[in-house]
């Protein structure tokens, strides 16, 4: 290996700047974030009856896994 230098260090650092600059890829367009559907359906008439629809369903497990256990 050859001696290290601030000259060696420097042309080092330069080749791989110049390997990084080459393989970087361009930045990527905004994605797609899972917070943006936060809030989206918001006084949905709809939602309000599934998740009540869904809450007596979990419920009524509830009662039923109570029951089994109890006997």
């Amino acid at each position: 290996m050859p001696e290290v230098t601030l000259e060696n260090l420097a042309a080092r650092v330069e080749v791989l700047e110049q390997r990084l600059n080459v393989q970087q890829a361009p930045p990527l367009a905004r994605t797609k974030d899972w917070r943006r559907t936060v809030g989206m359906f918001a006084g949905s008439e709809f939602i309000k009856q599934l998740d009540a629809e869904c809450a007596a369903m979990r419920e009524a497990e509830r009662v039923a896994a109570r029951g089994e256990s109890s006997e």
